[in-house]
């Protein structure tokens, strides 16, 4: 298979950028030009085209795309170009960002300049400042020479961060590079234009019939704290509330600056985000925004579905481009109808399997807690069982408002959560526990659940032996294998889970440990490197995975611990019963995780459940 890394530049100005506009946007608007090609075969010498789009895609089809990888820095952008401008797909995608985020964590630079001053190989140019809003033909010769060298190098250095970076990076994160860039790049899902343009229409109407049906005439009437609990209370949300700082007593937090109040602008609840968003005076809601984003992609194309891998710290992907597939609503009046939006090309239909549970059981298999990895195992209500502890019944006696206490005991405190932020984690979910209700629930859930909290010990113990430049191994068979010089957890996937720049603080008379981020020392503690290492390995198993899955079919999407892919209907149920086959298979160091899912088919990926 041969090499080949590429860089493209294109024609920007002040206004039509991508820091104004979306890659999708940009790229598929009448303005876009490229400028010139830097390409680089193997080892031989870097080349710059540069010429009429003809010209252009003449050049490119001298190089052997199907049977090469194709490297880029950021390639979500160039194999956008490559694959909407010039109908051109090579065999395997590769991007030096994506790995340098794999290898090196998503709290340090992961720019081109960032990359090549860490590996020491040269730096990059900044030619590109003076192509601001010259068109090609705008360039003079000797303009477009060095625009042409500025290129070259920027090829010149990812060749090198990739031969340097690549052999470090295990085979299955270069497939799931490939796979993530394809969902973009390769777009085959299509929106629902009517059903979109509809709703568009009726959740303005019911935005304003909101404020009028409450009785608001003017922003006075939103200022009113008590009021406006109210109104949130009406629609099942609990206000948040914090405590003053300048009289000490709890009070309404609704200021634009708490971080509760703000997160309501993404309430899947669309009447919550109305609510909000007119307090706040912002014109349009979150679903407006994204309702008339879909539409606008909708009228220049397919769906390219712009998912970033390695988005967190722990590996998980993220939303991008603006658009956000991770947060879909599919609760609240107007559930479902983005996701319902979302279509298959004709004579195929979209599978999504969800993988159940997954970081409790993670948790439980990687603690020991043997007791609950065999009732996953057996597939019994884990919640029920939780719920029975805690509320003395037999399983069969459980209330559906107690099951749901025990499912939010399993799922929120596995990693260490206290009484009283299990108190307030319960009331955002509309159940209002005492302080001293919690403290008991909490206190029953550790005493029954000891191998975890043990887990939580280890892992504080393994932190102090990193600062001390010791190791400390922790988890089932010692999977958890710290590397003091990298201040870094290796995981079993041969990916490191990092905290950068460990050290340890007194606080109080007692030891406690802290990492670098953007945001500066950010605390670590036993509990939470549990929490990270649990969506780490589970985002793991998802992308082993997913890369089964797509041996066979098309992945579309991956949304939290779900895969989404684009089946022929003629094949549908044979189909999902392989997704579920994939899903329920494990890398072989997962041996023993009682791993589970369920599927379904849709001709929208709404229409999946």
């Amino acid at each position: 298979m041969h090499l080949i890394v590429i860089d493209i530049e294109s024609y920007y100005d002040k206004e039509f950028s991508l820091s104004k506009m979306t890659t999708e946007e940009y790229i598929r608007d009448d303005r876009f030009e490229v400028i010139g090609i830097g390409i680089k075969l193997d080892n031989n010498e870097t080349q710059w085209a540069s010429g009429t789009q003809e010209e252009i895609n003449e050049f490119l089809q001298g190089f052997p795309w199907a049977k090469s990888m194709v490297v880029a820095h950021n390639a979500m952008f160039d194999a956008a170009i490559l694959s909407w401008r010039f109908g051109i797909s090579p065999r395997v995608w590769a991007d030096t960002l994506c790995i340098g985020r794999a290898l090196h964590g998503v709290q340090v630079g992961g720019s081109l300049a960032s990359l090549a001053q860490r590996y020491k190989i040269g730096e990059k140019g900044n030619e590109v400042v003076s192509a601001l809003g010259k068109r090609r033909l705008d360039f003079t010769v000797e303009e477009l020479a060095r625009y042409g060298d500025y290129c070259i190098n920027d090829v010149d250095l990812t060749f090198q961060l990739f031969d340097i970076m690549a052999p470090r990076l295990p085979k299955e994160e270069l497939r799931l590079i490939d796979i993530t860039l394809r969902m973009f790049t390769n777009p085959v899902l299509d929106l629902d234009i009517p059903l979109l343009e509809t709703h568009l229409i009726d959740i303005q109407e019911r935005k304003d019939q909101l404020l009028v049906d409450a009785g608001i005439t003017d922003k006075k009437d939103l200022m009113s704290n008590d009021k406006f609990a109210a109104l949130l209370k009406d629609e099942g949300v609990v206000p948040p509330r914090k405590v003053s700082a300048r009289t000490g007593k709890e009070t309404w937090a609704f200021a634009k600056s708490d971080k509760e109040f703000k997160e309501l602008l993404d309430h899947e609840n669309t009447n919550v985000q109305a609510l909000v968003a007119a307090r706040l005076g912002n014109k349009s809601t979150l679903e407006e925004t994204r309702t008339q984003r879909f539409l606008d992609i909708a009228h220049r194309g397919l769906l390219p579905v712009p998912i970033k891998y390695y988005a967190a710290h722990t590996g998980r992907w993220g939303g991008s481009d603006k658009i956000n597939m991770q947060n879909l609503p599919s609760r609240g009046p107007d559930a479902k109808v983005l996701k319902k939006a979302i279509i298959p090309p004709a004579g195929h239909v979209i599978v999504e399997a969800d993988s159940s549970q997954i970081e409790a059981r993670v948790l439980a298999w990687l603690a020991e807690q043997n007791d609950l990895v065999d009732a996953f195992a057996r597939k019994e209500d884990v919640y029920k069982k939780m719920a029975s502890a805690i509320y003395n019944v037999p399983v069969d006696g459980v209330t559906k408002d107690q099951r749901f206490i025990g499912k939010t005991t399993i799922l929120g405190a596995g990693y260490g959560m206290g009484a009283v932020r299990f108190k307030e984690q319960s009331r955002t979910m509309g159940v209002d526990l005492s302080l001293e209700e919690s403290r008991r629930i909490i206190d029953i859930y550790r005493k029954t659940n000891g191998a975890i909290r043990q887990l939580w010990y280890d892992c504080t113990t393994m932190l102090t032996h990193m600062v001390q430049g010791d190791r400390f191994d922790a988890g089932r068979f010692g999977i958890l294998k710290p590397v003091p010089k990298e201040n870094a957890i290796q995981l079993p996937n041969g990916l490191f889970l990092r905290y950068d720049k460990l050290h340890a603080k007194l606080v109080e008379g007692r030891h406690e440990y802290f990492y670098k981020t953007r945001q500066g020392d950010t605390r670590i503690y036993g509990g939470k490197v549990v929490e990270n290492v649990c969506q780490a390995i589970a985002r793991a198993i998802i992308g082993y995975q997913m890369i089964q899955i797509n041996k066979k079919y098309r992945v579309v999407m991956t949304v939290h611990d779900s895969i989404v892919c684009c089946v022929p209907e003629s094949e549908a149920e044979d189909a999902k019963a392989y997704v579920e086959e994939c899903m329920r298979s494990l890398p072989d160091w997962a041996e023993g995780l009682p791993i589970d899912c369920e599927a379904g088919i849709g001709k929208s990926y709404g229409d999946c459940d």
